[in-house]
This record gives C-alpha cells, structure tokens and sequence, in this order.
C-alpha cells in the first residue's frame, strides 16, 4: 500500500525528511544497517518483516540514496549486501534522538534498556554531540559503539558507510 501523498518537493527540510524516512520499517532497516546487519535474510530474521515489505523498503532506500547495494557471491548464485551511504550514516542523530525519546516517552512492559552510545576511546557512556562528555574529545563515528539489550552481542561498533 503506497502513500497518497509525496512531500519530496516540498519547501520545508522535515517534511522532505518525513517523505523518505517516515514509511513503516525504514528507521528499523536503518538501525540494523547501522548496527551492520547488510544481507536481506539477516534483516528478515531480525526485524520479523515480511519479504514482499522487506523487498520495497530497501529498495526504496537504495533509491533515496541512503543503502546502496552490492553483489556477493553465495555457492553458485549471486545475492546483494545492503550497505549504509554516507546519506545513510549521516541518519544517526535521527536515531538518537528517536531512541531517546522513544526510551523517555514510551514505554511497555516488554521494553529494552536505551540504545547507549559508547566513546571507545575512553570507553565512557556519552550522549550525541560533538564531544564526548567525559573526556572531552571531539565524537567521531570511528570511536562510537553502541550498546543495549536489544542488540544480541552486546557492544557494536557503527557500521561504516560506503563510497
């Protein structure tokens, strides 16, 4: 089912945001691409997503210049990895702030502790910025993992973006 209505020439910056990252799926696809997940049968497994869905969103982000896809090879058949842009990598505020206030505002009795950002150069909890606000650093992707419990191993490192 496809929206009836499109904002991508609109005049205002959110509503041009909304028509990209505003569909059902896409800031999940985001964050498990961010956390490194890029073959379709890992983003099915985890986010429980039916194929045909599953199929449209990415394809959708792809076109939107957020995941670009590349072939590998599985045995004799050729497959797709889906991997972050720098469009895409860039998206990480967005989740941030989401899961902030996802962590503030909602709340269920089946919820998971708050994604938790990690400085890896001083190994300290920080939230999103420029610098980190224990050691003073300047914040670079490079030096960010996250952590929470609805990540299965844990700590990650960000998946870095392609191109």
């Amino acid at each position: 089912m496809s929206r009836r209505t499109t904002w991508e020439d609109n005049s205002c910056p959110i509503a041009r945001a909304a028509d990209v990252l505003g569909e059902p799926w896409t800031l999940l696809i985001l964050r498990n691409a961010t956390a490194g997940t890029t073959r379709f049968e890992d983003f099915r497994g985890q986010l429980g997503i039916a194929d045909n869905v599953l199929t449209t969103r990415l394809a959708k982000l792809v076109e939107r210049g957020l995941l670009t896809k590349l072939p590998y090879r599985d045995g004799g058949r050729t497959r797709h990895e889906y991997r972050l842009t720098q469009a895409g990598s860039d998206a990480l505020p967005v989740l941030h702030a989401l899961g902030a206030w996802g962590a503030a505002h909602t709340s269920t009795e089946n919820a998971y502790g708050p994604m938790q950002l990690v400085h890896a150069a001083c190994g300290q909890l920080t939230r999103p910025g420029e610098k980190c606000d224990n050691c003073g650093k300047a914040l670079v992707r490079d030096d960010l993992t996250w952590r929470g419990s609805w990540l299965s191993q844990g700590e990650i490192p960000l998946a870095d973006p392609v191109g």
